[in-house]
């Protein structure tokens, strides 16, 4: 048997986390197996669709890496691959299962439903269709349908037994069919629901393996009655456990959590966003964490997911993000960060590439990039109290001193590059007998206004180039004597 997989997102929004992780490990599945990745656009409620929100599936897509082998916009064997493409394929089958006798219409209106749901909210009992149009007969049947009564098509549930069904997470689940609800399958425009939708066009795709979120356990035995019922094969469920923000709260469109768009404008790198996700509910077996995509497709295996609900865990995310940066090369880091750079840098006399290169190691995520180069483009006000340094055993007098000594050195050193800066600051040190925090920490602040920065003093001596930094220290000279 070919694995074929499928993802069906629903253009209703951005790309949820879980959204995401659904398909990276159908994507994962398909080509672990050698097999086929599907998109298939699940637009069966038109009226919550988003202008734009199938671009943004087919950008997000590309973005990670998921290349889907047929779709909507590449075709394939088995399309169209838009629900709504396939209206005519869904009422031939709706059809069928009424003849067969595990279909129904329901000609109920909607006062009559909303009554029967407040009854049984008075009983607190779910919603639960009570099978009133199950029940007519054939004529009556027939006189609706040439009246034009509005109408769906509802699934008939045997009243008596059992469904079971197998799950490659959580095993064997059986359900009486005493509890489960006579779904909708066709609704009154026509549209078939997703639960009757997404039995339809798995089979006709010839999908191996559904992949989703558990949300939908407590509909699979309803979907395997009516693969049953059609007398198709029955594919692999693969249900996930649900991404949670902590243990009482799932992660929600809703509540504002945050899409793989959101983490993008936050500054966090794609193959560091796949990679978390891929661990959200699924151990490689090993302790490793760091994965590539091409060797997250060799690791996978459905044997790996978990059922216990994953926390998506952000300061995790992070760290991953920044072990990621600092395996990136210089120059992928360098355009990287340089829109982030330019959000805080507007001089263009400077060596960005320099700039990236403290940054470099310094950085979790891109969007910590501008509040650590505040101080470049002009130098903050700052007190004389800043030199004050306790581990550097300096305070402003002997910042003074450092600052007063570097200043004639600097003015005459040639060439003006990070070694020979290195080279002859050090020099100094040596030759003032003191420790390096004592002549480096004042240079520091004096180039930064600042008690942290990116890099040390070498480095941003390095970036300003000889008149900015010269103009600088003798600024924390004129500072220091001030305060004298």
């Amino acid at each position: 048997m070919r694995v074929r997989t499928r993802f069906a997102p629903s253009p209703t929004g951005y790309m949820h986390v879980g959204n995401l992780r659904t398909a990276l490990y159908a994507y994962l599945w398909a080509k672990k197996n050698g097999g086929d990745f599907i998109l298939r656009i699940e637009d069966t409620d038109q009226e919550r669709i988003v202008e734009g929100a199938v671009e943004l599936i087919y950008r997000t897509l590309e973005e990670t890496g998921l290349i889907w082998d047929e779709g909507p916009d590449k075709g394939g064997p088995y399309g169209p691959y838009i629900q709504h493409e396939r209206k005519a394929i869904y009422r031939k089958y709706a059809e069928e299962l009424i003849e067969k006798g595990v279909a129904y219409y329901c000609f109920c209106d909607k006062e009559r439903l909303e009554q029967l749901r407040t009854n049984l909210q008075l009983r607190k009992l779910p919603f639960r269709y009570d099978g009133h149009c199950k029940k007519l007969s054939k004529e009556e049947i027939r006189q609706k349908l040439d009246a034009g009564i509005p109408r769906v098509v509802r699934q008939s549930i045997p009243a008596m037994g059992s469904t079971t069904f197998e799950d490659e997470v959580f095993g064997a689940i059986t359900v009486e069919n005493t509890t489960l609800d006579d779904q909708v399958l066709v609704k009154s425009d026509g549209m078939p629901t997703y639960n009757f939708a997404n039995v339809v066009d798995d089979h006709l795709m010839e999908i191996s393996h559904v992949i989703r979120g558990n949300e939908y356990l407590s509909s699979t035995p309803k979907y395997n009655l009516l693969y049953q019922a059609f007398g198709w094969k029955i594919p692999h469920y693969v249900h996930c456990s649900q991404v949670m923000r902590d243990a009482q709260h799932k992660l929600s469109k809703r509540d504002g959590d945050a899409s793989y768009a959101d983490f993008i404008e936050k500054g966090y790198l794609k193959e560091a966003i796949v990679n978390y996700i891929a661990l959200l509910g699924w151990n490689p077996g090993t302790e490793r964490e760091k994965f590539t995509l091409e060797e997250l497709v060799e690791a996978f295996d459905l044997s790996g997911i978990s059922r216990s609900p994953a926390i998506f865990d952000v300061h995790k995310l992070t760290w991953l993000n920044g072990q990621f940066i600092r395996e990136m090369p210089l120059e992928r880091f360098h355009e990287a960060a340089l829109p982030w750079i330019r959000k805080a840098v507007r001089r263009e006399d400077l060596d960005l590439v320099k700039v990236s290169r403290v940054l470099h190691e310094r950085t979790e995520k891109l969007s910590d990039i501008p509040g650590q180069l505040d101080f470049i483009d002009t130098l903050p006000e700052y007190p004389p109290a800043l030199y004050v340094s306790r581990k550097m055993k300096t305070d402003e007098k002997i910042s003074l001193e450092s600052l007063r000594a570097l200043l004639p050195l600097l003015e005459t050193i040639e060439p003006w590059d990070h070694g020979t800066l290195h080279r002859e600051i050090f020099a100094l040190i040596e030759r003032k007998g003191v420790k390096s925090g004592v002549v480096l920490w004042p240079l520091r602040t004096a180039l930064s206004g600042k008690q942290f920065t990116p890099g040390g003093g070498v480095e941003l001596a390095d970036i300003f180039g000889r008149e900015e930094s010269l103009r600088r220290i003798r600024r924390g000279i004129e500072l220091l004597e001030k305060a004298a």
